[in-house]
């Protein structure tokens, strides 16, 4: 009978979350080779491929992609029946930073079930944009973050939650004249969107006008509704009626939602969050854009 081994589930889920092998090998603290084995013994195992090795193509074949799945539930039991018979039940607190967008779903299920587990755990947490929660970590301020990135800043001990791509979006009212210039909703300056779109997009002819700042994701939903202007939104919050804009914006860069532990806050109880964090099966819920235009 096959079986399924925890190092293998460990080693498959380490692939997608830091983005390949030689990171999930630094990640699990073992060599490249021995993280290839363990995969390719897992395969053999169950008689198809789980990852895709050409190059260009996704990194995890269709039945890959669904034993991730099962691998971070059976991990999750795994970690809970460990926790359940430990003489030494962990303790302490955690200074956590999460964005607005991050609170209202996963990250609100995924501490309900980690106080459950862990009530000796004292968890803080912090609401902020993410290049705010990625600055406080780095002083060393928080031991853990939820946020955003652009794909290119990634680091090599984040764990990727969800893989997202920016978009220009509009209410199809809104008519725009690329002669003058095209009016911005724009979060505030802590807003990593909004300083790659001033300072780092090309511009359009005539420059781009700032017409209204927020920082609620309703805020700016709701202004994109009444046709105040353009902005950049995820795909996670564009909505069916929204308009998607290509030419003549500039390609927006690729977005990562990652797990980050601040310099020195790699301990077992924050690993233990991460897990758990790692493990919530609705990050991976897509949404749809809107209508291109």
């Amino acid at each position: 009978m096959t079986k399924l081994e925890i190092g293998a589930l460990q080693a498959l889920c380490a692939i997608h979350d830091h983005g390949g092998v030689s990171r999930a090998a630094a990640a699990l603290a073992l060599s490249q080779s021995a993280i290839s084995h363990k995969i390719k013994r897992l395969e053999d195992s169950l008689g198809c491929a789980l990852l895709d090795r050409r190059p260009g193509h996704p990194r995890f074949t269709e039945e890959g992609a669904k034993l991730l799945s099962y691998a971070r539930r059976i991990l999750a039991l795994h970690d809970e029946a460990l926790h359940a018979l430990s003489t030494e039940p962990l303790s302490g607190r955690i200074r956590l930073g999460v964005t607005e967008d991050m609170t209202s779903g996963g990250v609100s299920r995924v501490l309900g079930r980690f106080t459950r587990l862990y009530p000796a755990v004292s968890v803080q947490i912090s609401v902020a944009q993410s290049r705010v929660i990625a600055e406080r970590l780095d002083r060393g301020e928080l031991d853990a973050g939820v946020f955003q990135v652009f794909a290119s800043g990634l680091r090599k001990d984040d764990v990727t939650l969800i893989e997202d791509s920016l978009h220009w979006v509009k209410s199809p009212d809104l008519v725009l004249d690329m002669a003058r210039p095209v009016p911005l909703l724009a979060f505030d300056d802590n807003c990593f969107y909004r300083d790659w779109v001033l300072h780092h997009a090309q511009q359009p002819a005539a420059g781009f006008r700032i017409v209204m700042e927020c920082v609620s994701i309703a805020g700016m939903r709701s202004a994109i509704r009444a046709g105040l202007g353009v902005t950049l939104l995820n795909g996670r919050h564009i909505e069916a009626g929204f308009d998607v804009l290509t030419d003549p914006f500039p390609p927006p860069p690729d977005l990562a939602f990652v797990v980050r532990t601040g310099p020195k806050a790699r301990n077992a109880t924050v690993m233990a969050l991460i897990r758990i964090v790692a493990g919530e099966r609705d990050w991976h819920i897509e949404k749809d854009v809107g209508k291109a235009s």
